[in-house]
């Protein structure tokens, strides 16, 4: 399947690692991933709202999410982490694709969604991504997510596609 890209390219997305203050006044680091704790991560995932999962990721059980993390912490993937204190508050990662494409997923605690940690940690992904020479990024978000449609529109994203019950949305960093 060809996707389709917007024509220019997005501005410059900043790097990590930054600190942002959330719209609940909380100071979060957003760091790469490779400058966390694995420990932290796993726990995130432990704590995950199961009504945020979306095709079947992030696993449920411990074994599970050690062996995703395991994979997406490869050298291969782009991962920055939201953390508030010694918790984290949030993951996103670059998944590369059997294309010169990158698949971008973010994963926000329920405690900490709504306060602007969501549009930190994919900004600041896709600076990261930037600096790494990635070029073309793409995601899914189930139609009916208003606020994850919302937020990727504005950092830059457009749909690229709305033929099934996800849209597919890409943008050329």
């Amino acid at each position: 399947m060809t996707r389709t890209y917007p024509d220019e390219p997005a501005e410059e997305f900043p790097q990590p690692p930054r600190t942002i203050t959330d719209r609940e006044d909380r100071s979060i680091d957003v760091i790469p991933a490779d400058d966390a704790d694995t420990e932290s991560l796993v726990e995130m995932y432990l704590d995950f709202d199961p009504a945020d999962r979306a095709q079947g990721i992030p696993p449920v059980k411990e074994e599970a999410i050690r062996e995703w993390l395991d994979t997406i912490l490869d050298g291969d993937c782009v991962n920055v982490v939201a953390k508030h204190d010694d918790t984290v508050a949030g993951h996103a990662t670059l998944v590369p694709d059997n294309e010169d494409e990158h698949e971008l997923a973010i994963f926000v605690l329920q405690a900490y969604q709504g306060a602007g940690i969501g549009t930190a940690l994919v900004e600041t992904l896709l600076g990261q991504g930037q600096s790494k020479g990635i070029d073309h990024v793409w995601l899914t978000v189930e139609r009916w997510n208003d606020p994850a449609i919302s937020l990727y529109e504005k950092v830059g994203f457009e749909i690229s596609s709305a033929e099934s019950f996800e849209i597919e949305m890409a943008i050329r960093i």
